[in-house]
């Protein structure tokens, strides 16, 4: 047994603790079985060479979680574990053993973008913040967090804090043109923790949502994980084919009207008073997920959704990420007053709420006019910046992929020229150093059209240059290896 317990002096784990964890191990494994004496204090201080008080330490965490008991005049014993068999710690599992629910299996196997550190990242979606702000955003989040106001250090409304549900109600107001209370705002962890929690609460096992096909990746999977049966409402460049007869009548509808995901097309007048009546016509919920809606190029941003006459079916969706930064996790909903509770509860139930300090901090950031202005700069960033991206892909990628610009949106759809798979053109780009998002990913239903949806928001000139310059050694590497291309 002496020689079962040792020590490593250059360890930067206490020796106490050394010792703790050698004589458990030995438990659990069965070396030291039922019934069997440890070796007094004093004895094993000595084989050690460390101070008894050491050993004693070990001794009395053991006794303390219950893995041994000290007799009077007789010793430290190991006790009976009655629920634990000795043995391997690491055995193989059966097959079957210990699986997922069905709904589990459906979740886990929904396919997930990956994004790689230590390169040039063109995935959309990333917004710019080498210009973000920061000096008004740390000192603004310092002043809350020297705050110790009960409504910051504790959690009152799980829906969001007053002051930001309020300050996004008014900015909603101006900004978007929805009129809504501050109690209809729900404040959750990120447009993908509402997209979850809007399926979960509206949809029932089965039931058919309408997803549009392109479309959000995200929105596909949090809807398939809560149950409902996904049908196809197909959009191209040219618009919604609301009209399609074999569109069943649905319990919910995922649209991204403002910029449509991935094409960046905007969806007309009649096309959004359609689908308010359709909504009306057969009792159904609208998700509009509004990811990139105040970025509008040429003129002001179009109005959402849920700000026309006759939207009270829809729920909106707005997230933080697009506008401050990604990591910042932080989105919101609007949904229509007999709704505002039953969110509100739910959040309780998911934990989906956001930190208050961040919230406060946001809430801040908005009222005191640095929101709106940061918009109006990152909008003319953006446009120069897209005008700029698309001259270069045109002039030396041009006879690879075809780069349409948009009128908003934080990235542009590339449709390739050449019968390339375009997860084949991601792999590749990686391999040159560049992280690209293949568009084939956002179908569903349809055999898809292949393309890049590029990301540029985030890229000064210079990383633009090499982002560009590694896609075209990328497609020339691809074209070289096309068969008709070997001698």
């Amino acid at each position: 047994m002496l020689a079962i317990v040792s020590v490593d002096r250059q360890s930067e784990v206490p020796i106490h603790r050394q010792i703790y964890a050698a004589i458990r191990g030995s438990i659990l494994a069965g070396r030291f079985g039922p019934e069997t004496r440890l070796p007094a204090t004093r004895l094993l201080a000595q084989h050690l060479a460390v101070g008894r008080n050491t050993v004693i330490a070990a001794y009395e965490q053991l006794l303390a979680e219950g893995y041994v008991e000290a007799r009077t005049g007789s010793g430290t014993w190991v006790v009976r574990l009655l629920h634990h068999q000795a043995g391997p710690r690491h055995r193989q599992v059966s097959p079957g053993a210990g699986h997922l629910s069905r709904r589990g299996e459906l979740v886990a196997s929904r396919p997930q973008p990956q994004r790689t550190p230590g390169t040039i990242n063109l995935h959309p979606g990333v917004p710019e913040t080498a210009t973000f702000p920061v000096s008004i955003w740390a000192r603004l989040l310092a002043q809350n967090a020297k705050r110790r106001d009960d409504d910051i250090v504790s959690i009152h409304a799980f829906a969001g804090h007053p002051r930001l549900r309020q300050a996004i109600a008014e900015y909603l107001g101006v900004a978007r043109g929805i009129d809504c209370a501050a109690e209809q705002v729900i404040v959750v962890t990120g447009a993908q923790a509402a997209l979850d929690l809007a399926s979960r609460i509206l949809m029932d096992e089965g039931e058919p949502a309408w997803m549009e096909e392109p479309g959000y990746l995200g929105a596909r999977s949090a809807l398939a994980g809560s149950g409902a049966r996904l049908v196809p409402l197909r959009v191209n460049q040219q618009g919604w084919r609301l009209h399609d007869p074999d569109l069943p009548p649905p319990r919910l509808i995922y649209v991204t009207p403002s910029c449509q995901w991935p094409f960046g097309t905007i969806m007309r007048m009649d096309e959004r008073l359609h689908l308010i009546a359709i909504a009306a016509q057969h009792g159904s919920w609208i998700l509009e997920d509004d990811y990139d809606g105040e970025y509008r190029f040429r003129g002001r941003p179009i109005p959402a959704l849920r700000g026309l006459d006759g939207a009270d079916r829809v729920i909106y969706i707005g997230t933080f990420g697009k506008t401050l930064f990604s990591a910042l996790r932080l989105g919101f909903l609007v949904v229509p007053p007999e709704l505002a509770e039953p969110f509100n509860r739910a959040v309780s139930v998911t934990g989906q709420f956001a930190p208050m300090l961040l919230q406060v901090t946001v809430a801040d950031f908005i009222r005191q006019g640095y929101f709106a202005s940061h918009l109006r700069r990152m909008r003319r960033l953006y446009a120069s910046r897209q005008e700029h991206f698309i001259k270069l892909c045109r002039e030396h990628l041009g006879q690879w992929i075809d780069v349409a610009e948009n009128d908003s949106g934080m990235q542009v759809f590339g449709k390739l020229r050449l019968p390339f798979d375009d997860c084949t053109v991601a792999a590749a780009a990686l391999r040159h150093g560049v992280d690209v998002q293949p568009v084939s990913i956002n179908y569903g239903h349809d055999a898809p059209e292949h393309g890049l949806l590029l990301g540029y928001a985030a890229l000064d000139e210079p990383i633009t240059a090499k982002a560009i310059n590694a896609l075209r050694a990328t497609f020339q590497e691809l074209e070289d290896r096309r068969p008709n291309n070997r001698r």
